[in-house]
């Protein structure tokens, strides 16, 4: 990694570190090339019987069905993982952060920019998905999910998993924004 990219993404390191250690506690399913050709990229329809509050925007309730499925799994409030796409995504399921994240929950990927993103000696991230899975939103909310519900386990309380979640080097800020959005949209 070269002394520009510190600059750019200071304090990635460590951020890059703690990721692929708890990728390690996410087993991700594997995405064949066909399934990823036949991933659904069509908005799916809001249904009326959705549990998440009525008052999130609609760029983000769209997603209800699988909000509610993934979190279920997950053992997480469905408006918990709404807040954390709004403020990720806004419910663009095509977004990328300027460093590498995508998605809908805005998940590190093993290609792109994270690519070049070195823990040691082996790139960070190494064991996460492809940008195009990532691309994919039931694929999307599965992972994001799945990692969130680690970080909780992990932290013990949501804002210490919201925090571990969230861009390294901004304190609680992350947390306390979700966590806000969540307590807004009641």
């Amino acid at each position: 990694m070269n002394l520009t990219r510190w600059a750019i993404f200071p304090g990635v390191l460590f951020s890059s570190f703690m990721l692929v250690i708890l990728t390690g506690l996410i087993s991700q399913p594997a995405m064949s090339a066909a399934a990823a050709n036949n991933a659904s990229t069509t908005l799916p329809q809001l249904s009326g019987d959705c549990t998440i509050r009525p008052s999130y925007p609609t760029s983000v309730r769209q997603w209800c069905s699988l909000i509610e499925r993934h979190a279920a799994k997950q053992n997480l409030d469905p408006n918990l993982v709404a807040a954390v796409i709004l403020e990720e995504s806004g419910g663009d399921a095509q977004v990328y952060s300027k460093s590498g994240a995508v998605g809908l929950m805005q998940v590190m990927p093993n290609d792109g920019i994270a690519a070049g993103f070195v823990c040691g000696d082996h790139p960070c991230f190494a064991s996460r998905p492809s940008t195009s899975d990532l691309l994919d939103p039931e694929f999307n909310i599965d992972y994001g999910t799945r990692l969130l519900s680690s970080l909780v386990q992990r932290n013990g309380n949501l804002r210490d998993a919201l925090k571990a979640y969230g861009p390294i080097n901004v304190g609680y800020s992350y947390a306390d924004a979700v966590i806000s959005i969540l307590t807004h949209y009641q």
